[in-house]
């Protein structure tokens, strides 16, 4: 028979039957075994949030009053995998790892919030494609999110089967030597980080250090009491702007940085039980044009690279952990790949829907380098999401990764220059990107929509997920080659001065058309219900149109459009009104005033 529940990730097999379970009366949870702390408080808090209440026991009660019987001594034997079945005494969970009883659990609690008081007898088997499925988080560009936003985010991504969670850190831990780095960032605590742990921990989710630590050092370095550890402590001129930064970016590759590092190890690593650690080590922009011009001259900037990660693979290794490291410089020089250790996990990262996963992949598996796939949601730089691309560079990252043995499987949310998009923009990209890594092949069709609703929302109406998918294609009327962005984005920050290239082939008709579709997605929010975060729904989604609609008209009003300056300076001052009170209902306070100047500065040009 077709399949008869959306199940989100979809579980590799599922057959049905015509006969039914009835549910009524059924109210009893049997544990065949007990298991581990962090299960029985999964299965409990299963038991709470069942439609129907039930209660856990060790004993043999009538078969008609079962529930679920769960079994670890049977089934699927790969770890993760799970069997799961209806017939006349309940449901039945069989698995012999924890990891696997807990995904049958997540299975069945979106089964049963799709039926009422029966269900057809099934069979479920189940096992994931990729063995580590993470989610990485960027709290660095300016947001940190609040604890109870991260606590929902864990528990949505758990409903995924999501394994791993990295906080992307630059500057937004409180490392207690280094007040003047994080003085304004509202950076986590080691306490934080503790309670987010076991809240991980709880449910399945390894929660995996992340410390950049060569390049992306500029939050540090800009500050003159650590300039003695920059490449280039007066700045250096950016490969990407062409402009003249204001200090230096990349460490020095001696040993005063590795001391530096050391300490920030031995204070942040304790923290956590994963036995992985992401040093990150990724864009070194000026690596060679300071302190180590002379010998990345004599020996080559990417050998100079490679003896510098080595050498934090020590302090790493001596730690009792495994290094994770962004291989973008390696594999600008795929030959360089022969000089790593085989003793670490490469970090392939690409966003785009055509980036060559399947070149550089095949690369890492010729050399027998372990490695993930980082593909990434499209929400930065979009305003509004890029869904198309997001899909396509999730789906080219799975596909890749499975074909050459890919370890597993990262999904990247970055908040480039300012994070202004708001959380919701994401969720598509988190979604698709979980499927992904759990069944690749059974999430070629996937009900985005649907999936949104059930994971996200919890909307009878549907609206949100709706629009949320419908806003993800609007760039798509105005096609360009602009990358890793919207235009929507580089017009709300643009100066005003000269047309963007990337807009110039772009005609008045098409960002009509863009303005007519966003004018009407603005009516529509209005209809979002006041249920669980409707009304911060409603003002995310409202302003992010405004902010799309904002970049639009000032293209517009370059053009020669009947559209005022004032008008335009009015309606980005209600822009940055909302966006500095929406920010502060998911996020801490630190890094809103560098968000909120990226808004001002454009307010100025106007």
């Amino acid at each position: 028979m077709a399949m008869i529940f959306n199940l989100f990730p979809p579980p590799k097999k599922i057959r049905t039957a015509s006969a039914n379970l009835d549910l009524t009366n059924r109210k009893y949870i049997r544990l065949l075994q007990p298991g581990s702390e962090y299960l029985t408080d999964a299965i409990r808090r299963f038991s709470n949030n069942t439609t129907t209440s039930s209660s856990l026991t060790f004993g043999d009660p009538e078969p008609s009053q079962v529930l679920l019987s769960i079994d670890p001594t049977s089934g699927p034997s790969v770890a993760e995998s799970y069997e799961l079945r209806s017939n006349q005494d309940g449901f039945l969970l069989c698995a012999k790892s924890e990891s696997g009883i807990y995904y049958g659990l997540v299975t069945l609690k979106q089964i049963l919030e799709q039926v009422h008081t029966s269900v057809p007898y099934f069979v479920i088997q189940d096992v994931p494609d990729f063995e580590h499925r993470g989610v990485m988080l960027d709290i660095s560009r300016c947001k940190v999110p609040s604890m109870k936003t991260l606590r929902q985010l864990i528990d949505q991504f758990s409903r995924m089967k999501i394994n791993q969670l990295q906080l992307y850190t630059e500057h937004t831990f409180e490392f207690v030597n280094h007040p003047l780095i994080w003085a304004d960032s509202s950076p986590m605590t080691a306490k934080e980080i503790l309670e987010l742990k076991d809240y991980c921990n709880a449910r399945f989710i390894e929660l995996v250090p992340n410390l950049n630590s060569f390049g992306h050092f500029e939050r540090w370095l800009r500050f003159p009491e650590y300039h003695h550890h920059a490449e280039c402590p007066e700045g250096f001129i950016h490969p990407f702007s062409n402009q003249r930064t204001e200090c230096g970016s990349t460490l020095k590759p001696n040993r005063q940085s590795l001391n530096l590092l050391r300490e920030l190890y031995d204070e942040y690593l304790p923290l956590f039980d994963s036995t992985y650690f992401n040093v990150g080590g990724d864009e070194p922009w000026e690596l060679g044009w300071g302190w180590s011009r002379k010998k990345c001259d004599k020996l080559g900037t990417t050998n100079v690279y490679i003896d510098f990660m080595a050498k934090v693979k020590k302090l790493v290794d001596s730690r009792g952990r495994q290094m994770m490291f962004w291989s973008d410089i390696v594999l600008k020089q795929p030959g360089s790949l022969k000089r790593l250790s085989r003793d670490l996990v490469a970090l392939n990262w690409g966003y785009e829907g055509n980036h060559p996963f399947n070149r550089e992949c095949e690369q890492m598996a010729v050399q027998k380098i372990p490695f993930y796939v980082c593909p990434g949601t499209s929400s930065w730089n979009s305003i509004i999401g890029r869904l198309s691309n997001a899909t396509k560079n999730l789906a080219n990252a799975a596909r890749n990764g499975l074909n050459f043995g890919a370890d597993g499987y990262l999904i990247t949310d970055w908040g480039d220059h300012g994070h202004h998009q708001y959380l919701p923009f994401s969720y598509p990209g988190f979604l698709i990107g979980a499927c992904q890594s759990w069944n690749y092949s059974g999430s070629r069709k996937l009900d985005i929509e649907d999936g949104l609703n059930s994971i996200f929302f919890r909307d009878a109406t549907g609206i949100t997920s709706s629009l949320l998918v419908e806003l993800g294609r609007v760039l798509e009327l105005a096609p360009s080659k602009i990358r890793n962005a919207t235009i929507f984005n580089r017009l709300l920050f643009w100066d005003m001065e000269q047309e963007p290239a990337v807009t110039q082939p772009i005609p008045d008709r098409q960002l009509k058309q863009c303005e007519s579709a966003l004018a009407d997605f603005r009516s529509r929010v209005k209809l979002i219900q006041p249920g669980l975060d409707g009304q911060l729904l409603r003002g995310e989604l409202s302003n992010a149109i405004d902010m799309a609609t904002h970049g639009i008209h000032r293209l517009q009003a370059f053009r020669g459009a009947r559209i005022s300056h004032k008008q335009l300076r009015r309606n980005l001052t209600g822009i940055i009104s909302s966006h500095e009170n929406l920010w502060l209902a998911r996020n801490r306070p630190g890094g809103l005033q560098e968000s909120a100047a990226h808004l001002y500065s454009s307010l100025e040009n106007l």
